[in-house]
C-alpha cells in the first residue's frame, strides 16, 4: 500500500528541492535534495549503508519544516470559544471547505426551500452576517475556498447559492473543483486560518455534524496550512463565475 505523505514544506524559493515530507501513517521523515557526491565527503560518513544515498539540505530547512515531537497537547475548544474566533481575530479569516455536506445545514428553513426549488429567503442580519459586516467594517477579511465535487453534491450546490448572500455582507468566496483541489494535492481537511498565525482544524462526527476544533500554534504547521491557502486561492474562481459555469 502506498504510503500517505504531506508536504511539508520546501527550502527552495523556486518550488524544487531540497523537500521535506512527513508520513502521516507511520510518522516518518523522508527528505530529497541535492546528493552528496564527492567521495572525500561520503568516506567521512558513518553507518552508510547499501542503497543509502546522503543528501545536503539546509540547517533552516529541517528547524522549519521538521516534524516536532509528537506529543504535543492537542488544544481543542467547544463551538463556543470557536465562534469568538471571528470576533477576536485582527486581519484575516480564511476557509478551506472540502466536505461534501454539512448537517447544520440541512436543519435550515433556506435548505427545505432550496429542495423544493423554490427561491431561498436568505436572512441577511442574523448573527453571522451582522458580524461579517461590523469586522470588514474594520478592514478585515473573510475569505473562503469551497472544493466542488463533479457533479456537485446537493450539500454543494446550496452552498453554492448561499454565497450570494455571504459576499453580498462582506466575505469574498470562491469554489475549486474536488478534481483540480487533488491535482494540487490540496488535504481533505477543513480549516480556518486566522491571521497566518494560528489554524483551527474543525472536527466532525460521522454524521457529518460539527463538533468543534483543534487549536494549531506551531509555526511549521500553520505554515503548511498557509502554502494551501495561497494555492487554493491561486487555483478557486469566484462563486458566481463559478455558478455561471454550471449553468451553461
Amino acid at each position: 500500500m502506498a504510503r500517505r505523505l504531506r508536504f511539508n514544506g520546501t527550502g527552495s524559493t523556486g518550488g524544487g528541492c531540497p523537500s521535506i515530507h512527513e508520513d502521516l501513517g507511520s510518522g516518518e521523515v523522508i527528505v530529497h535534495g541535492p546528493p552528496l557526491t564527492d567521495p572525500e565527503d561520503i568516506a567521512q560518513l558513518q553507518h552508510l549503508g547499501e542503497g543509502e544515498v546522503p543528501v545536503v539540505v539546509p540547517r533552516d530547512l529541517l528547524v522549519d519544516f521538521a516534524p516536532k515531537k509528537g506529543d504535543r497537547t492537542r488544544k481543542l475548544i467547544d463551538l463556543d470559544e470557536f465562534g469568538r474566533l471571528f470576533e477576536t481575530f485582527e486581519h484575516t479569516a480564511w476557509r478551506l471547505e472540502t466536505r461534501r455536506r454539512y448537517a447544520s445545514d440541512e436543519t435550515n428553513d433556506t435548505y427545505a426551500q432550496f429542495l423544493a426549488g423554490k427561491p431561498v429567503e436568505w436572512d441577511h442580519h442574523d448573527a453571522w452576517c451582522t458580524n461579517v459586516r461590523a469586522q470588514t467594517a474594520q478592514g478585515k477579511r473573510f475569505e473562503r475556498v469551497r472544493l466542488v465535487d463533479n457533479p456537485p453534491t446537493t450539500g454543494q450546490l446550496y452552498l453554492l447559492d448561499n454565497a450570494k448572500r455571504n459576499c453580498a455582507v462582506g466575505e469574498d468566496i470562491r469554489s475549486l473543483w474536488r478534481e483540480e483541489a487533488d491535482r494540487l494535492r490540496l488535504p481533505a481537511e477543513d480549516f480556518w486560518l486566522f491571521d497566518s498565525r494560528y489554524a483551527a482544524l474543525l472536527m466532525f462526527d460521522d454524521d457529518d455534524n460539527l463538533l468543534g476544533a483543534e487549536i494549531i500554534t506551531e509555526p511549521a504547521a500553520v505554515n503548511r496550512y498557509a502554502q494551501i491557502r495561497d494555492a487554493a486561492w491561486h487555483h478557486a474562481v469566484k462563486y458566481d463565475e463559478f455558478a455561471a459555469g454550471l449553468a451553461t
